[in-house]
């Protein structure tokens, strides 16, 4: 959120990576999307919306179901409502406050992944695995690696990150969150031009994790080995465990294959994002169940007996 004119001018006393054309092209979802598709990279159909009478042209011309979002900010699912054949276009706009807006086409996803590519301002990019998200309520809820994907479908997602953030000049990080069509194919959803909740997993998972890579790659370092040591999951720690008292983090740090992070927000609201637990296991299916028991149990409380 930060403003890129600011970027800009600050450019101009010290390097600032990334640079303010990048932060203006992804803080704003049409920027983004008309440079994605005149790039040539795979992008669902799309319109401006700035008026009722635009909702009803790209009703028409796009269809439904679809997804109207606020062009600025909004994120987990905040500035964005999904339009179907009997949505009431009218109350529809006007709940978007007056805001430019994007009608973008529903994709019918499989699934949803990501990739944190890195690239150095002499122009080395180094990909990270891809990593499968899953979502509750449009709120990251779990994320593991490898994906469950085919190899030439990781390859590809790859691809295409390295592809983008070229693109875009990044110096720095840029997360690339893709749809996985049921018919196999990939299409770019969003950008995020710096470390990702998705990407917390590398911290125990990868050779080197996210945050390192950051530093390594705006300071015209040697980008470190992406490598997973192991298979991974994380999942978030959002505010509604809080709502009984802080959790017993006793519960799960008996296993010493669970991680905690905290972020040392002072305030816990229901879906704020508080922290993360990550596993590593021997397979991605026990990293996934045991990461998911070890949130489960936060907020079991002792038992005690009277006598």
């Amino acid at each position: 959120n930060v403003p890129f004119a600011a970027a800009t001018a600050a450019a101009g006393h010290a390097p600032v990576r990334p640079d303010g054309s990048v932060l203006h092209i992804t803080q704003h979802r049409l920027r983004e999307k008309s440079f994605l598709r005149e790039q040539g990279f795979p992008v669902t159909r799309f319109a401006r919306v700035a008026s009722l009478a635009d909702l009803e042209v790209a009703i028409r011309d796009i269809g439904v179901p679809a997804v109207l979002k606020t062009a600025s900010f909004g994120y987990d699912g905040r500035g964005q409502v999904k339009l179907s054949a009997s949505s009431d276009l009218a109350s529809i706009w006007a709940g978007l406050g007056g805001e430019e807006g994007i009608y973008e086409g529903w994709v019918d996803f499989e699934k949803e992944v990501s990739v944190v590519a890195a690239r150095t301002e002499r122009g080395e990019v180094r990909c990270f695995p891809v990593f499968e998200n899953q979502h509750a309520h449009h709120i990251l809820d779990v994320t593991f690696a490898p994906a469950a994907i085919a190899p030439a479908l990781g390859r590809a997602a790859e691809e295409l990150a390295a592809g983008i953030v070229e693109r875009l000049g990044v110096v720095g990080l840029l997360t690339v969150e893709m749809f996985v069509t049921r018919r196999g194919d990939l299409i770019v959803n969003e950008l995020a031009p710096r470390t990702h909740n998705s990407g917390h997993l590398t911290i125990e998972g990868c050779v080197t994790s996210q945050f390192e890579q950051q530093v390594r790659a705006v300071c015209g370092l040697p980008l470190g080995d992406t490598r997973l040591r192991s298979p991974a999951a994380m999942v978030n720690l959002l505010g509604h465990l809080w709502a009984g008292g802080e959790p017993d983090w006793r519960n799960v740090l008996t296993d010493p294959d669970v991680k905690l992070h905290l972020y040392g927000k002072t305030e816990a609201r229901p879906g704020r994002k508080m922290g993360h637990l990550t596993v590593c296991a021997a397979t991605v299916e026990e990293a996934v169940r045991r990461a998911r028991h070890a949130r489960e149990r936060l907020n079991e409380r002792p038992v005690t007996t009277g006598k």
